[in-house]
């Protein structure tokens, strides 16, 4: 899709900024993922076996989708870091850098010595991104994490689920993604200051704390239940504060509906034929929806069980209440809307054919959206950026990939 702004196309925001990007499996991937997307040049760099996500293929062809999902748009180049001369590779890479992003646990590169106060004396303009767990620093700072164990920790599990079964992970790795556009923001932020200061700095996201957030209702909750802990609500409201709120059977599948406001309401119920319900004293407002979360509950699912969901879509762009199908992975993939907003883009992919990939979510109107590029092989870059980048010539090169430094 092409800017949408008068006047010729604008470079997008970071053009001209390098990354170097040892990302991996989910948080640090995407994080550069939306650097690329923003249009910055992004080397990811690998060890010679490839990093864990990569890896995944092994187990089917499918297991290695997020890989091409969160790769797409960089370059990826080989370097085994536990070698001195693969280490001298990072350091001339970051030389000629602006950023620096991973997500190893804390430590790992100052163990390899070519952690932040090293890279920082190099290149006084690096913004070194890190995320981590739990953080650089605290008592639990050197606590093993991933998605799953986040979602356990934070204590996001804990009120994921029905009342009546046990803690419930979700079933997307949204610890991991909202962590790196934490650290996304983070990065652009410092790239921000950096133009006024001229110094670059250490930035930092934990996935703990950029988790906490999405609690704010199931807070509201404990604190109401005087601290003894918050329930799992199923697909109720997670604080119990809003009605009606939640997921309703219907002729041909399920819907989510929520009325935030009481226009919402109005709306709703006009649609259903039902005005009086607006000033039934049950019902009249969210509070006494509430207090009768049953009775409301069952007033609107014995609507929607009557309409499709197709209907119900339909109603509720008219009657102005929020309403959504519960589609399947392959409704959405195939979203008519998000393929017309160049949101989706059907590839054909080398390794796994045709596919679908997504872009950035973020939008830079003036400025043309970059098209997917597949995710390269593991080293496809190598010729060039060590050798275009770095001048390498194809005998060191080789020398390199001899010594199983590339």
């Amino acid at each position: 899709m092409g800017a949408t702004s008068d006047g010729p196309p604008r470079a997008l925001p970071l053009h001209g900024v390098v990354v170097v990007d040892l990302g991996q499996i989910y948080l640090g991937p995407y994080a550069t993922f939306l650097m690329a997307k923003a249009g910055a040049t992004v080397i990811k760099v690998e060890p010679p076996a490839g990093e864990p996500a990569r890896r995944r293929s092994t187990v089917g062809r499918g297991a290695s989708l997020p890989f091409c999902m969160l790769n797409a748009n960089k370059r990826c180049v080989t370097i085994n870091l536990k070698t001195e001369r693969g280490r001298d590779l990072l350091l001339r890479l970051v030389r000629r850098a602006d950023v620096l992003i991973e997500n190893f646990a804390p430590g790992v590169l100052d163990r390899l010595g070519v952690g932040w106060p090293v890279l920082r004396a190099m290149n006084p303009r690096l913004i070194y991104a890190s995320g981590t767990g739990f953080g650089l620093s605290g008592p639990d700072r050197e606590q093993l994490a991933m998605d799953l164990t986040i979602q356990a920790a934070s204590g996001a599990m804990s009120v994921t689920g029905f009342a009546d079964g046990g803690p419930l992970k979700s079933g997307v790795a949204f610890a991991d993604i909202i962590s790196g556009v934490h650290l996304y923001g983070a990065v652009v932020t410092a790239l921000f200051d950096r133009e006024r200061s001229g110094q670059g700095r250490l930035v930092e996201v934990a996935m703990l704390e950029a988790v906490f957030p999405t609690l704010a209702s199931n807070l509201g909750m404990l604190y109401s239940s005087g601290g003894k802990g918050a329930a799992r609500t199923g697909n109720r409201h997670g604080g119990l504060s809003v009605a009606p709120y939640n997921v309703y059977s219907c002729a041909d599948g399920h819907v989510a509906l929520i009325c935030q406001l009481e226009s919402h309401w109005r709306g709703l119920t006009d649609a259903m034929g039902r005005p009086d319900l607006a000033t039934d004293s049950r019902f009249s407002d969210n509070a006494r929806r509430v207090a009768n979360m049953d009775e409301t509950d069952a007033v609107v699912a014995a609507w929607t069980a009557t309409k499709s969901r197709k209907q119900l879509a339909e109603l509720s762009v008219e009657y102005k209440f929020i309403c959504s199908p519960v589609r399947e992975l392959p409704e959405v993939v195939n979203d008519r809307h998000m393929h017309e907003r160049g949101m989706l883009e059907w590839i054909d992919h080398p390794e796994l054919g045709r596919v679908v990939l997504p872009g950035s979510p973020l939008r830079f109107h003036g400025s043309m959206r970059e098209p997917a590029i597949p995710s390269e092989s593991l080293g496809a870059s190598n010729t060039a950026i060590f050798g275009e980048m770095l001048e390498l010539d194809r005998e060191e090169l080789s020398r390199l990939a001899a010594e199983g430094v590339i």
